[in-house]
């Protein structure tokens, strides 16, 4: 049959698998998108700094370049939600789950706590963004008509 409903099961290493796959598409689109605007288009250097540093400037290019990438990888977090996770439920979840991973990640890269107010609007704006969005993608797909294609027969 070719329409059938997931079933839900705790699956611990389902869940990890995907919860790593997130953050692997994360970083990874976000490392192109910088290569790409920062340093194919900008010029600057090439620095793991844009992606943990604390310091996120509104005032130059470089900073709005920065948080252009971290937006535009929003776009590409959400799609791959709905192509990995595919739950509606479940992407605020794993949006939150990557954006905390990454918290943590730059709280250990900095070995400070950020005080930086355009760092944490950025990055809730980043995790707003990649749930909403994903959230939608997975609600469409989850819409779409359940094809049934046997006829249904009632035995009275």
């Amino acid at each position: 049959m070719n329409g059938s409903f997931r079933i839900s099961v705790w699956d611990p290493s389902l869940i990890i698998s995907q919860i790593v796959a997130v953050q692997c598409i994360m970083y990874v689109t976000l490392g192109l998108w910088i290569i790409l605007l920062l340093h194919v288009i900008a010029g600057h250097p090439i620095s793991i700094d844009y992606i943990f540093k604390y310091q996120v400037n509104v005032k130059d290019v470089s900073g709005r370049l920065v948080i252009a990438c971290f937006l535009l990888n929003s776009l590409i977090c959400a799609t791959a939600l709905w192509a990995i996770v595919q739950r509606t439920k479940l992407c605020l979840d794993f949006s939150v789950t990557a954006h905390f991973l990454h918290f943590v990640a730059s709280l250990l890269y900095n070995a400070a706590w950020p005080s930086s107010a355009s760092w944490w609007v950025l990055n809730l704006s980043c995790v707003t963004i990649t749930c909403v969005l994903g959230e939608f993608l997975c609600m469409r797909t989850e819409m779409k008509s359940i094809p049934l294609g046997m006829s249904a027969r009632v035995d009275l």
